[in-house]
């Protein structure tokens, strides 16, 4: 799970610069109308609902755009427009896997400029099914952690509440729950008076694979390239960074 762990890491960091090239709202707005659209507008009611939201807020994402997304959802205001849920699977630089989740308007769309992000990365597109079986989906759960030993009574608190697994490192608490036990779990910690720093319905893979330094940037730079296209949702990875590759990018944009 250290492949998981580095790269939502750095996702949770780099957040406010994904919102100023704009494209975090747009991603948001479509999470929220499929959140709606799958469970209903109540978030007491969807869990689902109720983590996107979460989500905006913490990203100041503006009442009036939530709303709209949230009407679209329910089938107003969508002008015509219907969003597809779509899967790619391939592999980066040093094969590491990749899996991609979509929601768009244009499906040829979406696939043209996903090959070209990948053939211009250093990557490989591949068929469906291809990387999928390495990843289980689960609640993940991020917690800023400078105090190991507060870590590690959290860690306790996660298990005795339903948790599955739990990973400290580099002051960073990550806890892995089954999907219908992450609200259980999540409500425990807030009764401890932790809010979590990100709580989310994830993709983590079952095994990860190692990169070397040249490896690591080209895949980074990649995930990036990805993440910004307009109709990729999110972007999951196997690959295991080395430390010092990471600490450069963090420091980067």
């Amino acid at each position: 799970m250290s492949g998981h762990s580095k790269w939502s890491t750095i996702k949770h960091q780099k957040g406010a610069a994904d919102a100023k090239r704009g494209v975090l709202f747009t991603k948001i707005s479509r999470e929220l109308a499929i959140a709606v659209k799958a469970g209903g507008s109540d978030p007491d009611m969807n869990f689902h609902l109720r983590l996107v939201l979460d989500k905006a807020k913490a990203a100041n994402m503006p009442q009036d755009s939530i709303s709209r997304a949230i009407k679209r959802g329910s089938g107003e205001g969508a002008e015509g427009e219907v969003l597809e849920e779509i899967t790619y699977e391939g592999y980066g630089p040093g094969g590491g896997a990749i899996l991609l989740q979509c929601l768009t308007t244009n499906r040829n769309r979406t696939a043209s400029d996903v090959r070209s992000a990948f053939s211009r990365g250093g990557g490989n597109l591949g068929e469906n099914g291809c990387v999928a079986w390495n990843f289980d989906f689960l609640g993940v759960i991020g917690l800023e952690m400078k105090d190991e030993e507060r870590g590690e009574e959290l860690s306790m608190l996660a298990i005795d509440a339903g948790a599955d697994d739990v990973k400290l490192e580099d002051e960073f608490l990550e806890i892995f729950t089954a999907v219908d036990q992450l609200q259980a779990v999540q409500k425990a910690l807030e009764s401890e008076g932790v809010p979590p720093d990100a709580a989310q319905l994830s993709m983590v893979p079952k095994t990860t694979i190692a990169l070397d330094d040249k490896q690591a940037e080209q895949t980074l730079r990649l995930l990036d390239t990805l993440e910004e296209l307009d109709d990729v949702q999110k972007a999951y990875t196997n690959a295991d960074f080395p430390p010092e590759v990471l600490e450069r990018y963090q420091t980067q944009g």
